[in-house]
């Protein structure tokens, strides 16, 4: 099968996630692809009511099928000298084999030495890759991990690391990741002196050693990249499903709670500054977040896409119910919180890159003085998505646009004047604001034209864009559009959602 012709097209290195017992370090290292391998069948119900059924190969086939990857094994052997390594390859990184009893000593090694072994790996693969100083020059790698394994990159890169080797890394892509550590719900942090089986990897104070993060780092907070990687090319893919991580029988999840994908919390499970989407998976399993559609584009669109597009909601002014407004004109304190939901659509597709909803526990929260009294230019402007897109990837080829939709809502769940709940003309779960944008953006058909895009709400035709373009401004190679985003009735809000657009993989 001939590759397709992908501007880049790095070797990828897979680092899985954190095996506990003995038994989970022996089935790892007896799967030669540590998980990757896995995919999964989804059921959905069609708007027949006919039951139709979702078949995801794993992330590694369809590396395979759709960009021409091959894995890094032959004849039994993993990267062997007689056979020269494909020129896309991925590489599974196994470093629990020396864990393993059956494979290795059956000691644990700290997390450092993990990093050092991948940093290891990354040069022993370019030196088996490059015959000369030009190609060594060109040589880049992309890191993909899974939950402990993204640890495993930010040690390397942000600690462990040689400037020689962490130069040679593109970008990283971590799933469920607990970028700053795993909290339950009975204790705020895993005890630092819980060491069984390096439990004290996921202790805050343990990563800052680990991070390389200075003494007066603020203990409570481990998620900066410490200016040691761009973070712009350092993608965070959160869970949002809590409910079907069936490790130990449910109790991992009931231990750290809903609001989480039964292991690492939602607010954990990101660095600062990295573009991040949300999917409803949860950590591992069936309903795994590494063997799901949603995850699988999200990462070919971070490696190989064309254009990153980013949405900020810049809210002007929130309105009150008409007699809310009136007890505060009375110097009554008022107070309410909202829900800024979320979901980002290609067109022609039946998953979402994107997933943001109160009735899943990650809607984007802000309280009433946050967003009205607020000096914070980004506390008042919620930051909705970031997309990738790939002029490859169009669902449907017929359109040269690349088409896309986001779902935007703001629910207000209640309001309280003078700390009491407000019951009078209130409705439970009601929204200042919810329709849907389609999008389709224009690329430029000559050198020197600019992009274009076309929108549309569905409350003005389903599923249409406004015939008329608009061009945005462009800004250091970037192009901001401003469309409104208004209700005319109180209580409602008025609000310009700005996106972004920019070239990637340039």
């Amino acid at each position: 099968m001939p590759s397709p012709r992908i501007k880049h097209a790095y070797p990828i290195i897979y680092v899985r996630g954190y095996a506990g017992s003995d038994g989970e370090v022996e089935d790892t290292v007896a799967d030669p692809y540590m998980g990757f391998n896995i995919g999964a069948t989804k059921i959905r119900q069609t708007w027949q009511g006919n039951i139709e059924r979702h078949f995801f190969e794993s992330p590694l086939v369809r590396l395979m099928k759709d960009f021409g990857y091959r894995d890094a094994y032959s004849n039994g052997s993993f990267m062997p000298d007689t056979i020269k390594v494909p020129k896309r390859p991925i590489v599974i990184y196994r470093y629990y084999e020396p864990v393993s009893v059956s494979l290795g000593s059956g000691e644990r090694p700290e997390i450092e030495e993990f990093a050092d072994g991948l940093g290891d790996l990354i040069l022993d693969l370019r030196d088996r890759l490059c015959s000369n100083a030009a190609a060594k020059a060109r040589f880049r790698v992309y890191l993909v991990a899974h939950s402990m394994g993204g640890l495993i990159c930010r040690s390397f890169l942000q600690k462990r690391g040689s400037a020689e080797a962490t130069a040679l890394v593109d970008k990283v892509f971590t799933y469920a990741t607990p970028h700053n550590g795993i909290d339950l719900q009975v204790i705020d942090n895993v005890p630092g002196f819980f060491t069984r089986n390096n439990m004290d990897n996921f202790n805050r104070k343990r990563m800052k050693a680990y991070l390389g993060l200075p003494g007066n780092h603020p203990p409570d907070d481990v998620t900066t990249l410490n200016g040691k990687f761009d973070p712009d090319r350092f993608f965070c893919l959160v869970g949002t499903n809590s409910r079907d991580y069936t490790v130990a029988h449910g109790l991992a999840s009931k231990a750290v709670g809903p609001l989480s994908d039964g292991l690492v919390r939602i607010a954990n499970a990101t660095v600062k500054k990295a573009p991040r989407a949300f999917v409803h998976r949860s950590h591992s399993g069936h309903y795994g977040i590494v063997n799901s559609e949603g995850g699988y584009q999200n990462l070919t669109r971070f490696l190989f896409g064309d254009v990153r597009v980013d949405g900020v909601l810049h809210v002007n002014s929130i309105s009150l119910p008409p007699k809310v407004q009136a007890k505060k004109d009375q110097g009554k304190e008022i107070r309410a919180s909202y829900h800024f939901e979320v979901v980002g659509r290609v067109r022609g597709a039946r998953w979402d890159l994107h997933r943001r909803l109160t009735s899943e526990n990650s809607a984007v929260f802000r309280d009433y003085d946050e967003l009205v009294g607020g000096n914070d230019r980004r506390v008042r402007s919620p930051h909705l998505f970031t997309v990738f897109l790939r002029d490859a990837e169009r669902v449907v080829k017929q359109r040269t646009s690349l088409g896309f939709s986001v779902d935007i809502a703001v629910q207000v769940p209640e309001y309280e004047v003078d700390r009491k709940l407000w019951l009078n003309d209130h409705y439970d779960g009601g929204y200042i604001f919810r329709d849907k944008l389609n999008i389709e953006a224009l690329p430029p058909k000559q050198r020197n034209d600019k992009w274009r895009l076309r929108c549309g709400f569905d409350s003005e035709g389903a599923n249409q864009t406004k015939p008329d373009p608009i061009e945005g401004d462009l800004n250091d190679h970037r192009y901001v559009f401003r469309i409104p985003i208004k209700s005319e009735a109180a209580p409602g809000i008025d609000a310009e959602l700005v996106i972004t657009t920019r070239p990637w993989n340039k």
